[in-house]
């Protein structure tokens, strides 16, 4: 089903980016059996905007959600992951264009590796090892905020899933 976030915005540059009211994403951290931190990355299909890229399962945000909200259902779209298997922690806006666009990273724990449901915007899901993310090709815009995202990681206060 189709929201009223689907299409592009348009800066004033003249440059699209996905999502007529912003976009997010899920960045969705989890143990390994050993204990390593790992998080889960979908390999976008060719097809999509920035496709052949490794990024987080997320997409436009439709006007009535909040962020958290945007992510955890394109999440749910794209990866099969249930909300009650997570544990939301912290948002972070990890772009701003120009015109007011933005894209939010969403960081939610869960206790384990969940399985997932890949969709058609996916060629793969796959865990992986937090210190072997950036050895994949990155959409550029998840290249640009990793070391961002990893710096908010570890200030984030103990709780559920990944405890560092």
């Amino acid at each position: 089903m189709r929201g009223d976030g689907d299409g592009w915005a348009i800066s004033p540059d003249g440059t699209r980016h996905w999502g007529k009211h912003g976009a997010a994403g899920l960045l969705l951290r989890a143990p390994a059996t050993d204990g390593t931190p790992t998080v889960l990355l979908q390999h976008r299909a060719a097809w999509s905007h920035q496709g052949g890229t490794w990024a987080l399962p997320g997409g436009a945000r439709d006007s009535h959600e909040s962020t958290t909200h945007a992510a955890v259902r394109e999440a749910e779209e794209e990866a099969g992951i249930e909300v009650d298997a997570i544990v939301v922690r912290a948002e972070v806006v990890t772009m701003t264009v120009d015109g007011g666009w933005t894209y939010t990273t969403v960081i939610a724990d869960a206790d384990s590796q969940l399985e997932t449901v890949p969709n058609g915007e996916s060629t793969e899901l796959r865990w992986v090892r937090e210190d072997h993310v950036t050895s994949l090709p990155l959409h550029p815009g998840f290249a640009d905020a990793w070391s961002r995202l990893q710096e908010t990681m570890l200030n984030l206060p103990p709780g559920s899933g990944v405890d560092r």
